[in-house]
C-alpha cells in the first residue's frame, strides 16, 4: 500500500518541523513538502501533488480561509486545519469547514512534550480519515434553504405523545455528530421550523469551538441556538449544543427536562461524548425521543442510540452517499442502533414525519 502524502503549511518554521518529525514517524505517512504561505503551497500542490494538506489557520497574505476559496476549486483535496485556541482563529476554522477543509486539530503548547504527542497521534489519525474524503464535490455552490414544511402554529409537539405511563411528555431531539459534523447541522438546523421540539446537540468539537459554533448557528436559524449552560431546560423552539470539554445528559425534572454539563473522563475518546447524551435519553426520555446520528469517523454514539432505540425512541443515521466520513452512522445502523439511514436532504422531513406520527398516537 503506497503511503499518504501530506503537504504541511504554516507559516512557522518551528511547527513546520514540528510537525514534519511527528508525522514521518508514522510509516503510512510521507511529508512531501512544507510551504509557508499560500503561494508557496500552490506550487507545491502542483509539483508534488499531495494526498492531504495540513493548513494553518492563520497564513501571511492569504489565510486558510482566502487559501481554500482561492486555489482548492482547482486543486480540491482532504485539507485539515491546524488552529490555534483563540476567538480569531476558531472563527477562521470555522469558516474554513464551512468552506471545504475535512476536519481540524488544535495547536498544543510546544513546551509540554505530552500535549505535542497527543496531537501528532489526533492528527495522523485524521489525515488517515481525510485521504478516503471525496471532496471533488465540494466545488458546487452551497445552498442552504430553508424547508417549506412548517409545522402548524398551533400545533405543540412537545406535549404530542404519552410515555410508558400513559402521562403527556415532551419530545426531545438528540443529534450526535463529529467530523464533517459542523456543516451538516448548519444545514439541518436551517431547515428547522421555530416550533421544533427543544434539540440536543453533541458536536465534538473543544472549548471556544462550541461557543462560537452555536451563535453562529443561532445567527441564521429560525430555532434559538446556544451553547448548553448546566441546567439549562429544554424548550420548544430551542437548540442546545453541549460544551466543548464538557459531557452533557438529560434529566427530567418534574414535567420539565433539563440538561446537566459536567467534567468527565473521555468517553470512546470525546468529551462530549455523543453515547453519554444518548444514554441519558434512553434513560429518562425513553419513547418521547428522536435520535439522529450524524457524519463522524469512529463508533460514539451508536451504544446509545441502541439503548435509545430499546426504550422506545425513534433512530435516524445519515446516509453514506450525504457523509464526510461514514463511521458513525455506519455503527449506529449496522448495530441496531439506527432504525433507517437518511441522506441529509431527507433528515428533517423524516424528523417532522415521525413527530406527525407520535401526535396521531392514540
Amino acid at each position: 500500500m503506497s503511503k499518504i502524502k501530506v503537504l504541511i503549511v504554516d507559516d512557522s518554521a518551528l511547527v513546520r518541523n514540528v510537525l514534519e518529525e511527528g508525522l514521518s514517524r508514522d510509516p503510512m505517512i510521507e511529508v512531501v513538502g512544507k510551504a509557508a504561505d499560500a503561494y508557496i503551497a500552490r506550487d507545491k500542490i502542483v509539483f508534488k501533488k499531495p494526498d492531504v494538506i495540513t493548513l494553518d489557520v492563520e497564513l501571511p497574505g492569504l489565510n486558510g480561509v482566502e487559501f481554500l476559496k482561492k486555489f482548492m476549486p482547482q486543486y480540491p483535496l482532504p485539507v485539515i486545519m491546524v488552529s490555534s485556541m483563540t476567538d480569531s482563529s476558531s472563527s477562521v476554522t470555522l469558516d474554513a469547514l464551512d468552506a471545504g477543509a475535512v476536519d481540524f486539530v488544535l495547536k498544543p503548547s510546544f513546551k509540554l512534550q505530552n500535549d505535542l504527542d497527543k496531537m501528532i497521534k489526533e492528527l495522523i489519525e485524521k489525515i488517515k480519515v481525510a485521504v478516503k474524503v471525496d471532496v471533488s464535490g465540494w466545488k458546487k455552490e452551497k445552498k442552504i434553504i430553508r424547508n417549506d414544511i412548517v409545522i402548524g402554529r398551533n400545533d405543540n409537539y412537545n406535549i404530542s405523545n404519552k410515555d410508558i405511563t400513559g402521562k403527556a411528555c415532551n419530545n426531545i431531539i438528540a443529534i450526535g455528530a463529529s467530523t464533517g459534523g459542523t456543516v451538516a447541522l448548519e444545514y439541518l438546523l436551517n431547515e428547522f421550523p421555530e416550533n421544533i421540539p427543544g434539540t440536543v446537540i453533541v458536536q465534538h468539537m473543544p472549548p471556544v469551538f462550541t461557543r462560537m459554533f452555536a451563535d453562529r448557528l443561532n445567527k441564521s436559524c429560525a430555532v434559538t441556538v446556544r451553547e448548553a449552560v448546566n441546567g439549562d431546560v429544554i424548550e420548544q423552539g430551542k437548540v442546545l449544543i453541549a460544551p466543548g470539554g464538557y459531557h452533557m445528559e438529560v434529566v427530567k425534572n418534574g414535567n420539565r427536562y433539563l440538561v446537566l454539563c459536567k467534567k468527565g473522563e473521555e468517553v470512546n475518546g470525546h468529551c462530549p461524548s455523543v453515547d453519554v447524551l444518548f444514554d441519558s435519553i434512553a434513560a429518562n426520555v425513553r419513547e418521547c425521543a428522536i435520535g439522529v446520528i450524524l457524519t463522524g469517523m469512529g463508533r460514539d454514539g451508536a451504544k446509545g442510540m441502541l439503548n435509545m432505540r430499546r426504550n422506545g425512541a425513534k433512530t435516524i443515521a445519515q446516509g453514506k452517499e450525504s457523509c464526510v466520513v461514514y463511521g458513525m452512522p455506519k455503527e449506529a445502523y449496522e448495530c441496531g442502533g439506527a432504525e433507517k439511514l437518511v441522506n441529509l436532504q431527507y433528515i428533517t422531513n423524516e424528523i417532522l414525519k415521525l413527530l406527525k406520527e407520535k401526535k396521531t398516537e392514540p
